[in-house]
């Protein structure tokens, strides 16, 4: 028979606890230790004893750190979610002052500035330069930096998101899954002066100024299954090129397999023309990404290899030796081409979408 453990003792809520935990669970200035340890009180409190290993799972922890959380809980409630104090000299440091700088740096914003330095706040907390940046490395706040974000208003979001991850995760027998888009107005750029190369102790140097030698747009299918690209360079980006585009994929593309594109929704792939294309051509099938979401669409990745490797540090004379390097990249490319391997699935990219928008709506409350 198998052996079962202590049995559970139930964490009970009054409205005030579950208000206080609601709170540092949302609230930006909460630690990110106080408000796991805020996300464990709730999620084992409820009707039935929820078993240690499933709130585990669900808030991706281990067991022990579920059980000390749930045991200091219930041993001295709220107070014993906060950190108890280390050995060695007390700090000099109030916490109450601690509290003020990180929620100043959190909440408001300077009279004169877009954001706190370490002498604007010392200024206004009258702590020294030094101790605000300790508190902030403390906290991990760094208002110097900013980061973007951009959330997809597609109505059809979901229903493309599972179309595109499942095409990922089970291609359609018989059939080639092709990932394509534009990398426009690349431009051909040079220098004003001769590039200086790298030497010990000192890297590569150039000029910040360049000239503009004209642009050219690359046309690429990224293919899923073997990372191998189909490429194709225009002078100008209109449905006109995106369609000699389709019929080069038609040539290349042995003529028994069916053809599945992942593509934006930029208007040169939806025109009149390239519909007629398509209608006469049954083998290829349209899968289009969510509106603002470029980050699933793999060839972008690709793109990104491309810009980094040759393109952004390169020095191009005119159009035509861009457009030559950029050939003898992808053919280079293609002789050892290496696919990307898709790990999340639609589930999960929706799940960490739930938490984010949760996670910002909190924000400022």
């Amino acid at each position: 028979m198998r052996r079962r453990g202590p049995k559970l003792e139930p964490v009970v809520l009054s409205d005030d606890e579950r208000a206080v935990l609601g709170r540092w669970m949302r609230r930006a200035n909460s630690a990110q230790s106080l408000a796991l340890r805020a996300r464990i009180v709730l999620a084992c409190a409820g009707s039935a004893v929820p078993p240690i290993i499933g709130v585990a799972r669900e808030l991706r922890v281990a067991p022990d750190t579920v059980r000390k959380w749930r045991r200091r809980f219930l041993a001295d409630r709220l107070d014993g979610l906060i950190d108890e104090p280390r050995p060695g000299r007390p700090p000099t440091i109030a916490a109450e002052e601690v509290e003020a700088v990180v929620v100043a740096t959190l909440e408001e914003i300077p009279k004169n500035a877009t954001h706190w330095s370490r002498t604007s706040m010392a200024a206004r907390s009258g702590l020294s330069k030094s101790t605000i940046g300790r508190i902030w490395r403390k906290f991990q706040l760094k208002p110097h930096l900013t980061g973007t974000f951009k959330l997809s208003t597609d109505p059809l979001f979901v229903e493309k998101v599972y179309d595109v991850v499942g095409l990922y995760f089970n291609p359609p027998e018989g059939a080639v899954v092709l990932c394509v888009d534009e990398k426009s107005q690349s431009q051909a750029l040079d220098r004003s002066q001769p590039v200086l190369p790298m030497m010990p102790g000192m890297p590569e140097r150039r000029t910040h100024d360049y000239v503009r030698n004209g642009l050219t747009t690359l046309f690429a299918a990224f293919d899923v299954a073997t990372g191998e690209v189909i490429g194709s360079l225009h002078r100008r980006h209109r449905a006109a090129e995106f369609k000699k585009f389709l019929i080069k994929i038609d040539k290349q593309v042995p003529a028994h397999l069916d053809v599945h594109l992942i593509c934006d929704n930029y208007g040169t792939h939806k025109t009149p023309a390239i519909r007629a294309w398509l209608e006469r051509h049954p083998r290829f099938h349209m899968h289009f990404t969510p509106t603002g979401s470029s980050w699933i669409n793999q060839v972008e990745r690709w793109f990104g290899f491309l810009a980094d490797q040759m393109i952004r540090r390169g020095a191009h004379k005119n159009v035509q030796a861009l457009e030559a390097d950029i050939r003898a990249w992808i053919k280079n490319w293609n002789a050892d081409p290496k696919p990307f391997i898709w790990t999340k699935t639609a589930e999960e990219i929706l799940d960490s979408l739930a938490r984010f928008c949760q996670r910002i709506s909190g924000a400022g409350h």
